[in-house]
């Protein structure tokens, strides 16, 4: 078994895939976005190490060793209706992306792929789930309500403007993680007309109206919550 543990409060991945080369690989690229990983090379320590630790998100070969795919998911979503999980898979049949998607699964990517276009649907996997988790995310004297869509400092609310709410909430989500201006605008945004410029200046108006130094700034990579 192999773990990557990086710093922060970041996601938590499971990568299950039995081929070493692109196993590695799969974590490496993930772990350069600041993501938290494990990896299982076959289905039978895919299971242990899901009922054994806690993950955002599941990325899933089909074709493993002593447990097939399926049948990992069909035990994952007997434990857990909610948790995302990615297929990716050499069965590029639209019968088999159709099975795989009727027995539970939120995505399915054929190989061979490209890593950004995974790296981009598991993003879209995680912002929608955590946009339907209802939590109460706290960070010293600041507690963010997802639920009612509230900042609280000592339990006085902050108002924040809508924008600025969605930047500080994914700030929040991703404790520990630098996020990019590009990465938030993707993450929150629709509308053309967000900029990087626009970005700058919510931030700098948000920095006004919470505790100091509660958002940081990576030089010439982004911003982050510790």
């Amino acid at each position: 078994m192999m773990k990557i543990l990086l710093g922060g409060d970041g996601v938590k991945i499971l990568i299950v895939e039995d081929e070493t080369v692109l196993r590695k690989a799969l974590a490496k690229g993930f772990q350069k976005h600041g993501y938290t990983i494990d990896v299982a090379e076959d289905g039978e320590q895919a299971l242990d190490m899901y009922f054994d630790n806690q993950y955002n998100l599941v990325v899933l070969d089909l074709n493993l060793p002593k447990i097939d795919g399926l049948e990992v998911l069909t035990e994952i979503r007997k434990e857990n209706k909610e948790i995302p999980v990615l297929i990716l898979s050499a069965r590029s049949e639209v019968s088999d992306k159709i099975m795989g998607l009727d027995m539970g699964a939120n995505d399915y990517l054929a190989k061979p792929f490209h890593f950004d276009e995974l790296e981009a649907r598991a993003r879209a996997l995680l912002r929608r789930n955590f946009k339907t988790a209802d939590t109460i995310i706290s960070n010293g004297d600041i507690q963010l309500d997802t639920a009612l869509k509230k900042v609280l400092c000592n339990d006085t609310e902050i108002s924040l403007t809508k924008k600025e709410y969605g930047i500080f909430e994914y700030l929040m989500l991703n404790k520990g993680r630098v996020i990019g201006i590009n990465e938030l605008i993707e993450s929150i945004w629709e509308d053309a007309d967000m900029f990087s410029n626009s970005i700058k200046v919510h931030i700098n108006s948000m920095r006004k109206k919470l505790p100091d130094g509660i958002i940081k700034n990576a030089k010439g990579q982004g911003y982050y919550v510790e």
